[in-house]
């Protein structure tokens, strides 16, 4: 409005100049030839406006530029300034928001919380007593007398809590519970009641001894004589079972045998058909890897499960098969089987040389782990829990030769003395059937594996965890092997792929390395090092055997080997580029 006053003003000024002219008679012109000035019509652009609305006009919009705004209303009728805008809100703000808590009181979106410090009991109490009761103790309150909820219910119950019942309430409930045993049983008083439960029928001495279980029903009534069938059916069944829980304790009982199938146990020096070659030794300690078939062992007439080379030598193997026979076969010579072992009922699963190679176990799914003397095929011991033994193991220490542990079924780990023929030892820490025994750390401690998906450390001789290994990613980990230079473990795991773990204080595993390639979900296959460490080798699901490079952890060579899976995997310990495998095909192939 300031601005249209302002235009018409200036207007009405030029539109007053010609007439200012006219009238002043020394503004004229002098000569008289000069024609006069010729003059435009002056034209307004602003309306004609009253002088009283002009001024109502401007005053309010000199008000308005001043108040400031309402911040409720939801449409502003003028443009308003910046300061308009930013403006405080003026008078006194609201006390009480919606909920009814001051503004200053708030520490929460919702309100205002306070910190209170309840134990546990008292807060559980309290809890179940206004759920049942209706009724409790108010928190806020100092001394704790103040309640909250019915207060009928309080001055009736006298104020008691869940955890608080008088003692003539505990004497009637027993009372109660005591009528309701003898309704269930139909029973009268006990003949030989003690003098306590006559003088007090609701002793805790008499619900302790006729104490039942709540989910037991009422019992019916049971037939009083039997038939003689029913009699002779359950004389059958009990000794039926009665033998089987025997057999089950002490393993499946078979005759052992053994056959020699060489020409002579000893040569014409007296030496030991087991003795190893004198030029027996490495000529090169680098390792390569194999590339075609030597030799073929077919003699097992179902799957082989493992294969061990001769401790140090290698001049012979040993293989444990699914036909329950374990046999001994030459390497360095002709090739032939040696020796048969026959003293199992079922497959044998897992076998283990002692330190010298004179002796060996063998553990079968009968039950048994039998001790056996290599040279003469006797057996020396056998050992037995009533369940399956996974996997064997030796102490490699020289002067613990005797000491044998066993991964069983029962998730238990079993130490036998074999001197003593006792068990002096259970580590009982897994939750599921145990796969691997493994020494590190100069066989003061030992890995396990499990099927409950995780790795456990133990102290030789302590039955407690020093290091547990479980993270959700893991699998199951069916075979282990130690590297050449003890600081490292390959572990077979179930999700195809081989993982290494430190053998130092802390066994974790290392991230950078890891093999994969191979197809082992569902099969134990083993996993195995070349004797300098530099190559890891695997066989998989499909009769392959896979060879990595430690260093790049790169697949490096496969060979067909077997016909199915490929189990078994071992690299001769003087040999070069010389590896053992063997399959569910029944084969032992020489490479």
């Amino acid at each position: 409005m300031d601005l249209l006053r302002a235009y018409s003003d200036q207007n009405d000024d030029e539109s007053n100049e010609p007439e200012e002219h006219n009238q002043n008679p020394k503004s004229a012109p002098s000569s008289p030839d000069a024609s006069p000035p010729r003059l435009l019509p002056a034209k307004s652009a602003a309306p004609n406006v009253d002088d009283t609305m002009l001024a109502l006009a401007v005053a309010g919009a000199n008000r308005s530029s001043t108040r400031p705004i309402d911040p409720t209303q939801h449409i502003v009728g003028f443009n308003p300034t910046y300061d308009q805008l930013w403006a405080p809100i003026y008078g006194p703000s609201h006390p009480y928001a919606k909920d009814g808590i001051a503004q200053g009181m708030r520490n929460h979106k919702l309100g205002f919380v306070e910190d209170a410090s309840i134990e546990p009991f008292v807060f559980d109490e309290q809890y179940n007593t206004f759920h049942k009761y209706g009724y409790a103790a108010d928190p806020s309150a100092s001394a704790g007398y103040n309640y909250v909820g019915d207060f009928e219910a309080l001055q009736k119950n006298d104020a008691v809590s869940v955890y608080n019942i008088p003692q003539h309430e505990q004497k009637k409930r027993k009372i109660e519970k005591r009528k309701e045993l003898e309704e269930n049983e139909g029973e009268g008083e006990d003949e030989d009641m003690d003098p306590e439960e006559v003088q007090n029928p609701a002793s805790d001495v008499w619900l302790m001894k006729n104490k039942k279980s709540p989910w037991a029903g009422k019992k019916e009534g049971l037939p009083t004589e039997l038939t003689e069938e029913q009699k002779k059916y359950a004389e059958e069944y009990a000794k039926k079972k009665g033998e089987e829980k025997g057999a089950g304790d002490k393993g499946e009982a078979v005759v052992e045998k053994t056959t020699f199938h060489g020409k002579e146990e000893r040569d014409y020096q007296g030496r030991s058909w087991i003795a190893p070659p004198r030029d027996a030794k490495a000529s090169n300690d680098h390792c390569y890897i194999p590339k075609r078939l030597v030799h073929t062992w077919s003699g097992h007439t179902k799957g082989v499960s493992a294969i061990r080379f001769f401790p140090k030598y290698g001049h012979l193997i040993l293989s444990a098969g699914m036909d329950t026979k374990v046999k001994i076969w030459d390497v360095f010579n002709t090739g032939k089987c040696m020796r048969t072992y026959m003293g199992h009922s079922k497959a044998v699963r897992d076998i283990c040389f002692s330190n010298d190679g004179s002796r060996f176990l063998t553990a079968s799914y009968d039950k048994n782990i039998k001790y056996w003397d290599t040279e003469t095929g006797q057996v020396i011991s056998t050992f037995s829990t009533g369940k399956v033994p996974y996997v064997v193991k030796l102490n490699p220490d020289e002067d613990k030769q005797n000491v044998l542990l066993a991964g069983m079924s029962d998730k238990k780990i079993v130490q036998w003395d074999m001197n003593e023929g006792k068990i002096n030892q259970e580590y009982d820490q897994h939750l599921g059937a145990v796969n691997t025994i493994t020494f590190v750390d100069n066989n003061r401690r030992f890995v396990t594996s499990s099927d409950d998906k995780s790795l456990r450390v133990w102290e030789f001789g302590i039955p407690v965890v020093i290091k547990y290994i479980s993270e959700p990613h893991m699998h199951s980990m069916p075979s282990i092997s130690l590297h050449p230079n003890s600081n490292w473990l390959a572990a077979q795991s179930m999700d195809n792929q081989i993982l290494i773990y430190s053998t130092r204080e802390k066994f974790q595993l290392n991230k950078k390395k890891r093999f994969a390639g191979h197809v082992v979900a569902g099969y134990a296959c083993q996993v195995n090092f070349s004797p300098d460490g530099r190559f890891v080798m695997s066989g998989d699901g499909e009769g392959r055997c896979w060879f990595w490079d430690w260093k790049t952890c790169k697949v490096f060579r496969t060979l067909k080997c077997h016909e199915g899976v490929c189990i078994g995997a071992a690299w001769h310990p003087l040999e070069q580029s010389k590896v053992a495998t063997c399959g569910w095909d029944g084969l032992i192939k020489y490479w």
